[in-house]
């Protein structure tokens, strides 16, 4: 009996899969998802709650702020384990042993390429001179940490010979991780499944390690790539969070969890996430990095749980499986969208908020409760959404040093177009008013004229929150200086109202970042 018991037990833990995030670090270095370090300390939090199992925190030597990034994370964390990217240079994984020190379970991650195409182009050194930087960069990391992850970087591309040699050379060096990157979105999944296979049934020692996947999207095959990559031996995978990253993106963290949770029939694998706080954590990445969640995206989208077809919904009504293969409720979403009114209370807007993935000290909630009083005034109906972009924008202005007290633009088809603003900068009023080329172009001129600034303006979005006439605008901008990212969000449900909101929020935050730091060099890694 305890004999089958232990068996059981060991076959569970075989059959676990790691999930590795790396919203933070491969996820950031999407063009414009820069994120602020106290965003990466509340993004490491939410991800502890769910039980993820390493948390990528940044790129140490990359600047200064990745390496605070880092190092804060590490002293918060105590239960995932603490991860930082590092290249095959000496000063790269100092930098990185530096930042994760703190950590109750840090992971120095280093990497080089391993492709014909990167070693020539990108390194320019021979194969020999790889091999040989794979044993020294590796050991000279795990004289620094017990645990260290090797990648080799575009390993979908490398000759499967010198695959093998470098495997085996990362273990010799004391490697407890081996990734097999698919960096260019390359694969595909019978092929990825088979690189596994041929490099764990023949490199020595590769029982002793654990093989992780990191796939891009490029051809839309990163998460099928990644199950693949288990079915072929893998017990890690690297994913990010809305499936955020460079050019198409990473495979997404949810649909991946999800995957092997709902299909465990033909998928015997598990993780150790509790999904309940999979919506919470792609509602908080899509706030901070400004990039919003498709419609129809996979578990967390608005229409993932929707049904309007009338088949769809007469099968719903008389029993949910019929168009449903997973609970709204399993991945923190909420069935119920239209239950909050004007006359609601609150105790029912605090429990709304819980059920939402909220928890507000009494300030903020009283704030945001009026704020939701407010609007209940304007809009005929208050949906869950609304909800969600009010207490958005509540969390992300309340403490800007800038804020939007009144505005009124004149418009129509005589130009040109005007803007009367009145701002406080730490209190105190300020106002302007200007004229563009259009009410948007007219109400950031006034802006620029009261908070003299040189920053560009890279992307200005904006869609409606909900259906009808009277929803909610919510409005992203992305502004650049000086090499500095920030992003903005703001919702009404007058749309110049939130443009001037979300400009002002985006203004902050690129202030409260040059203030903290000094001049810093990025440095962008490779998968």
């Amino acid at each position: 009996m305890t004999a089958d018991v232990s068996k059981t037990a060991a076959q569970a833990e075989r059959d676990r899969v790691i999930i590795f995030d790396t919203t933070m670090r491969d996820g950031e270095q999407s063009p414009g998802a820069s994120m602020s370090l106290e965003e990466k300390l509340e993004l490491a939090k939410i991800l502890e709650d769910m039980r993820v199992d390493v948390i990528e925190a940044g790129f140490p030597i990359a600047s200064n702020g990745d390496f605070e990034a880092v190092r804060q994370i590490s002293e918060v964390v105590t239960e995932s384990v603490v991860c930082g990217l590092a290249r095959a240079g000496a000063p790269d994984i100092d930098r990185c042993a530096e930042a994760i020190k703190r950590a109750k379970r840090g992971r120095i991650h280093t990497f080089i390429s391993t492709s014909p195409v990167h070693m020539k182009w990108k390194l320019q050194m021979e194969p020999e001179q790889v091999l040989e930087m794979v044993t020294r960069s590796v050991g000279h990391a795990r004289n620094l940490c017990g645990d260290v992850e090797w990648s080799a970087e575009d390993a979908t591309r490398t000759e499967r010979d010198f695959l093998l040699r470098c495997v085996e050379a990362a273990i010799k060096a004391g490697a407890t991780t081996i990734n097999l990157p698919d960096t260019v979105g390359y694969s595909y999944p019978s092929e990825y499944a088979e690189m596994f296979r041929d490099v764990i049934e023949n490199v020595p020692g590769a029982d002793k390690v654990v093989f992780s996947t990191h796939c891009h999207n490029d051809l839309g095959l990163a998460v099928a790539n990644s199950i693949a990559g288990v079915q072929g031996g893998a017990r890690q995978i690297e994913c990010a969070v809305n499936g955020i990253g460079e050019r198409a993106g990473n495979a997404a963290l949810e649909e991946i969890v999800m995957a092997l949770k709902v299909r465990g029939d033909k998928l015997p694998f598990h993780t150790a996430v509790e999904t309940q706080h999979i919506t919470r954590a792609s509602r908080y990445v899509s706030a901070i990095t400004g990039f919003p969640v498709q419609f129809n995206k996979a578990i967390v989208g608005k229409n993932a749980f929707a049904h309007e077809s009338g088949i769809h919904q007469d099968g719903m009504l008389k029993n949910a499986e019929t168009y449903e293969i997973m609970k709204p409720e399993d991945v923190g979403q909420v069935e119920s969208n239209l239950v909050m009114g004007k006359h609601s209370g609150r105790h029912a807007f605090r429990e709304k908020l819980k059920d939402l993935g909220y928890e507000l000290g009494q300030n903020a909630l009283n704030e945001a409760f009026q704020r939701f009083k407010d609007l209940a005034d304007k809009k005929k109906h208050v949906f869950d959404d609304d909800i969600i972009a009010l207490v958005d924008d509540a969390l992300a202005s309340s403490a800007d040093k800038v804020q939007v007290k009144h505005l009124r633009v004149i418009a129509g088809t005589e130009g040109p177009q005007e803007a009367f603003l009145t701002v406080t900068i730490d209190g105190e009023e300020k106002s302007a008013n200007a004229t563009g080329d259009g009410p948007v172009d007219a109400v950031f001129n006034a802006i620029h004229a009261v908070v003299p600034h040189d920053a560009i303006l890279r992307l200005f979005q904006v869609h409606a929150v909900t259906e009808g006439t009277d929803a909610q605008a919510q409005v992203s901008v992305r502004l650049e200086d000086d090499g500095r990212i920030a992003t903005g969000q703001a919702a009404d449900t007058d749309t110049l109202t939130a443009s001037a909101k979300a400009y002002v929020n985006a203004l902050n935050n690129l202030i409260a970042r040059k203030e903290k730091s000094a001049p810093e060099a990025r440095v962008a890694s490779g998968f």
